[in-house]
């Protein structure tokens, strides 16, 4: 016994901590599709180039079983967003080889990928009819222009030495663009080839939306003569609405979009037809300006025009049919954890089938799901679940060499009284090589949303592995306002940025400090970003003496004045109440820069230059007041970044220089 210990030791011993390099080049699982016949499938994985500071998607085959798991392109661009045609011998993706993003044909019988479309602009997202003789595609374009005329107006200007925009309605620019007057539009094409048509021709409206919608915004009509999508078709109320329909249209554009969701304004989204095409499932929101507002299933009869709605809890962020038409498959955060369910579409009934951790990805065949699973323990892999019945299974090891010598934390879920008593959660990860009789320093994490979570997945950018790599304590709390814990809990932030989500995290913190013994509460450090941002600055004037350094991540200092340089506006206006000068208490409430005569913690700032939904100002302005005030203070900030740190060196500096901000006021006193 002593000798197996022994060895367990030496082994656990030859292990390093997790860095911020392991995290940089981890090969990522992005998304899975199934074959027809559902014994293959193709999965979209990431690679980094570390030289060329960029990250490269191919495409991978794997049986359905886990065996034989091959890559199937490696071009220098990217290869991604992988369709499998109806026979099953050949696979539709995206792929910028050839100097545009373009959609390429690749057979598994043999060969190169050939081009399916021709565009002189790049193709931004794609579907597949049923039968696999169309394609429908995105491309931005002007509202008077084709594709090639508004290549040409591009060209033109291109030689143009006049660099001013002019501009007459909102948006001005949008998460990191500046806008040009182009507009996503949807162009229908057959795969034989011939000319893509303007299925929203005039419409001054993107599809899919901007910046983040994809391909699950539109779909292929069960008989392939319509094109039904999502937009947000509202005028000059743009910058303002929530208001997103669905629209259908005939795909040989012999008439304009019909809008197919009057009645809501609020948003419409993700249209899946079942497997017999009777009936168009899609999520709904139900109130007009609440971008977090839940979302719920609607079931809509396509031959008829009726509906009704899933009086389901939870808000599904992805939803698909079963092959027989008879369960929806949804994901949804729920108590920490993003699990799979199944939902009864007759009784709305759900069942959980993935129960922990993050279920990111989904591809569903007549014998098993198949899902991109990752948790705080790992990062994504494709897992399996038999419809029927067994435990799921892991099929893929995609990181298991370089994970092999790397020792994580361990990490536990824990509960406290916060605000009004009601029980908030959050995650505790300890330091690689814990020892229960040592005192460690603590990253206090602070998640953005704020209606959003740090939860039991695998995050890029805030990931608590990299802090207990480097010897501390992370903790995470889902105060008032998070999702997964009832939409209640999450509506109960408005109008109250700075009241519930700091009681929780002070209740938070004195109830970790009083649990966990070995987190010293005399070397913490509280870390966010966006809405942790603007946390961090208004902890600097409401809960000074906390922690010995802050960190601030493309958060406001100043909320009156992030109305006016945003570009989201529903945003503000509905977390304060309406707009400042209708309602100015709304935002003075709560406002970090009233409290600058407070500050006394050393604080970090971070900003990317390209982030225009925190704009950059607001970290200079806070730099500004700590340099001002006398206070030990760095400014880090990214000319080609955005709201995230997304180029693998510059996460590197981010981490190095976070941690050793870190490192510089928890250090032990000597």
């Amino acid at each position: 016994m002593k000798l197996a210990l022994a060895v367990s030791l030496s082994l656990a011993a030859a292990k390093r901590p997790y860095t911020v390099q392991d995290q940089v080049n981890l090969r990522r699982l992005l998304a899975v599709a199934s074959s027809p016949d559902g014994t293959q499938l193709v999965l979209t994985v990431r690679d980094t180039d570390y030289t060329a500071n960029r990250g490269r998607t191919d495409l991978w085959l794997v049986q359905a079983d886990g065996s034989n798991l091959r890559q199937l392109t490696a071009h220098p661009e990217a290869d991604s967003d992988p369709v499998w045609a109806p026979d099953g011998k050949s696979i539709f993706f995206l792929s910028g080889r050839t100097g545009t993003s373009q959609v390429f044909r690749l057979s598994l019988e043999g060969g190169e990928p050939t081009a399916v479309t021709s565009s002189p602009l790049d193709v931004n997202a794609f579907v597949l009819s049923r039968d696999g003789k169309s394609l429908a595609f995105a491309a931005d374009v002007f509202l008077d222009c084709d594709l090639d005329c508004t290549q040409k107006k591009l060209d033109e200007k291109a030689k143009s030495k006049a660099s001013g925009r002019l501009y007459d309605s909102l948006f001005v620019r949008h998460w990191d663009t500046w806008g040009d007057g182009r507009r996503s539009h949807l162009f229908v094409q057959a795969v034989a080839g011939g000319p893509a048509k303007d299925v929203m021709k005039k419409m001054n409206a993107d599809a899919p939306s901007k910046p983040f919608g994809g391909s699950e915004e539109f779909t292929f009509s069960p008989d392939g003569k319509q094109l039904v999508f999502t937009a947000r078709d509202v005028g000059r109320e743009e910058a303002w609405s929530t208001d997103m329909d669905l629209f259908a249209a005939p795909v040989d554009s012999s008439a304009p979009p019909k809008k197919l969701t009057t009645a809501n304004r609020a948003t419409d989204t993700s249209p899946v037809f079942s497997p017999d095409g009777k009936t168009l499932a899609y999520l709904a929101m139900k109130r007009p300006g609440y971008e977090s507002d839940q979302l719920w299933i609607r079931l809509r009869d396509w031959a008829s025009g009726q509906e009704r709605e899933l009086a389901w809890g939870s808000s599904p962020d992805l939803l698909k049919w079963s092959t027989d038409g008879k369960t929806l498959y949804a994901s949804a955060w729920d108590d920490g954890q993003a699990k799979l369910f199944a939902v009864d579409p007759a009784t709305a009934k759900a069942t959980a089938l993935i129960a922990s951790g993050h279920v990111a990805g989904l591809a569903v065949t007549a014998q098993a799901l198949f899902a991109v699973h990752d948790s705080l323990l790992g990062p994504a892999e494709l897992v399996t679940l038999p419809l029927a019945g067994g435990p799921v299974k892991t099929l893929t090891a995609l990181n298991a060499a370089a994970m092999k010598d790397v020792q994580l934390g361990e990490t536990e879920q824990f509960s406290f009284p916060g605000w009004n008593g009601e029980t908030v959660k959050g995650y505790l990860v300890k330091p690689v090589g814990f020892d229960a009789k040592k005192k460690y320093p603590l990253a206090f994490l602070i998640h953005g949303g704020p209606q959003g979570s740090f939860g039991n997945d695998w995050h890029y950018r805030w990931n608590p592995q990299v802090y207990a790599g480097h010897g501390y304590v992370a903790v995470m709390i889902d105060f008032h306002g998070s999702t997964g814990y009832g939409q209640g809990f999450t509506d109960s932030i408005r109008g109250d940025w700075g009241g519930k989500p700091l009681e929780d995290l002070q209740k938070g913190l004195a109830y970790v400090l009083k649990q966990y013994p070995f987190v010293d509460g005399n070397r913490a450090c509280a870390l966010g970003g966006s809405f942790g941002g603007y946390m961090v600055n208004w902890i600097a004037g409401q809960w000074p003496d906390a922690f010995k350094c802050l960190v601030n991540h493309d958060g406001n200092l100043d909320e009156a004045m992030a109305y006016y340089d945003t570009e989201e506006l529903w945003f503000p206006e509905w977390e304060h109440g309406g707009t400042p000068w209708e309602q100015h208490m709304g935002y003075a409430k709560h406002n970090p820069v009233d409290h600058v005569a407070k500050w006394k913690a050393p604080m970090l700032v971070i900003h990317g230059a390209k982030d225009y939904r925190v704009v950059e100002t607001q970290g200079i302005a806070t730099f500004t007041a700590l340099q001002r005030r006398g206070i030990p203070s760095k400014l880090l900030e990214f000319p080609d970044e955005n709201h995230w740190v997304l180029k693998p060196q510059n996460s590197v500096l981010w981490h190095e220089t976070v941690l050793g901000w870190l490192d510089q006021w928890t250090a032990p006193k000597k």
